[in-house]
């Protein structure tokens, strides 16, 4: 049997009309017959075996390139992207009884603002606003306060050396304070409609790599092509970026802090590289997704206003709960109207009860004490991990955020002997295009008494350090 015939057997495809094969094609991806990267045949080729025309192929190929199934590859041909929309990507597995989980990304519920409903709800004044006045003013607020201190030291004075970058930060603090606001439905959306708004199926867009996996299947289901920048503690690469652009993407999403799943920081130093690659192409859509703003401490360094069309995201939902579905989006004035437009004609806004919840979260100062105790938390059960990991001759990456990202040489190895030894973990081919293998570990519901433990269970798993903690290590070297 020849590799053609192979194929067609294999795949089963059939069908006259274009919505017959798109079908076909997506029912095996969905099954897992056709996996990510591999071709499909060239339009005439399968328009002969099914006998029809070579525009019904045509067009299934440009309806499976909109769905975010396919990619058309210049003459390499039409191949299953990557990440197909229409694939079953579930980020969990089934767990043994007894193991600890540390793949959720989210944080320790106990260190969770405790939340008080509005005393009385009236709706008799409804009225379409994409942001309530009271929580826009509370944004104002929360927004300004976190470039405060910005090119001053530990005690107040002027730190040496910083002076552009606190010219820079006061940028960027007047640009959001006289932006348009929006609220919209958490990180995600607000990334999908910017997206919605500023792209189309085919288009290419930057993400950083390792990414959010959501943000991952998000441009899948859009049909966009994600073109990567690697990945360091101080964020993407510039070079990566300049090369993106090169290849002509029409939108750049950043992190700016508590990075998902590596734990990236843009450095004042490395937002200014950016920065500069980035003037060089002003149409060209900037997002800064600050996700964990609430949660990071230092002063936030931003892309906005170094293209005419960008936008700053500010979420709840690290800070306040997974089910606090409600970010602001500040942008251009363009790129705001493009999105409240859109937000109109579909969901029309944020509720206003979750919008005055999270107005009344910001405005209580008691709140600020609980949101500092957790980053503490997190900061602390970082720090410690990847110290117990350095001592065990293991590296790790974590400058912010909930989890940390471990480097491995083969992450289903690694994912699998972690779960025999009691650990549950996040594979890195969950968040990774083209960087090197991984493991994400989330550290925001272990206490520091379990680190040593999981480290040691990882050096092993590795074939590294084992048995050496850090005071034999202190002892070894005085």
């Amino acid at each position: 049997m020849s590799e053609q015939s192979a194929w067609w057997e294999r795949y089963k495809l059939a069908g006259s009309g274009a919505s017959e094969i798109v079908f076909g094609v997506e029912t095996a991806v969905t099954a897992g017959l056709l996996a990510p990267g591999e071709s499909l045949p060239p339009v005439r080729e399968l328009a002969g075996h099914l006998h029809v025309n070579p525009n019904t192929v045509a067009s299934a190929y440009r309806t499976l390139r909109d769905r975010g199934t396919v990619e058309t590859r210049g003459r390499a041909g039409t191949r299953v992207r990557e990440r197909p929309g229409t694939s079953n990507r579930m980020r969990s597995y089934e767990l043994p009884e007894g193991v600890r989980d540390l793949t959720s990304g989210e944080p320790a519920p106990r260190l969770l603002p405790r939340l008080k409903p509005p005393a009385s709800i009236d709706v008799s004044g409804y009225r379409y606003a994409p942001v309530e006045p009271d929580l826009e003013e509370q944004l104002r607020r929360r927004v300004g306060r976190l470039f405060e201190g910005a090119g001053t030291d530990d005690t107040g004075g002027a730190a040496a050396g910083v002076g552009a970058d606190a010219a820079e930060s006061a940028e960027s603090a007047e640009l959001l304070g006289t932006s348009r606001m929006l609220a919209v439905f958490g990180s995600l959306d607000g990334i999908e409609r910017l997206l919605a708004t500023h792209t189309r199926p085919g288009d290419k867009i930057a993400v950083e790599d390792p990414a959010w996996g959501n943000m991952l299947d998000l441009a899948a289901a859009r049909g966009l092509t994600v073109v990567p920048m690697r990945m360091d503690d101080e964020g993407p690469d510039p070079t990566d970026l300049r090369a993106a652009l090169g290849a002509g993407v029409n939108a750049v999403v950043v992190t700016t802090r508590a990075q998902n799943p590596y734990g990236a920081v843009v450095s004042a130093r490395r937002a200014s590289a950016l920065r500069t690659v980035l003037a060089t192409h002003p149409e060209v859509l900037t997002i800064d997704d600050d996700h964990g703003a609430d949660l990071t401490s230092g002063v936030p360094h931003l892309l906005c206003g170094a293209t005419r069309q960008w936008a700053y995201l500010y979420s709840a939902s690290k800070a306040y709960g997974p089910d606090m579905r409600i970010a602001a989006l500040i942008g251009d004035a363009d790129t705001t109207d493009r999105v409240a437009g859109q937000l109109r004609h579909s969901s029309r806004r944020v509720p206003g009860v979750m919008q005055l919840l999270w107005a009344q979260a910001l405005a209580d100062r008691g709140n600020d004490a609980v949101l500092a105790e957790a980053a503490s938390v997190y900061a602390e059960n970082r720090k410690t991990l990847i110290s117990e990991l350095a001592a065990r001759g293991v590296a790790a990456h974590g400058e912010s955020g909930l989890s940390v990202w471990i480097p491995v040489p083969d992450e289903t190895a690694a994912a699998t002997g972690l779960l025999a030894r009691g650990w549950a973990v996040a594979p890195g081919s969950w968040y990774r295009v083209r960087s090197g293998p991984g493991i994400r570990v989330t550290v925001a519901t272990m206490h520091l008494e379990e680190m040593a433990a999981l480290a040691e269970a990882v050096a092993s798993t590795l074939n590294r350090g084992k048995g050496v903690r850090p005071d034999a290590r202190a002892a070894e070297s005085v």
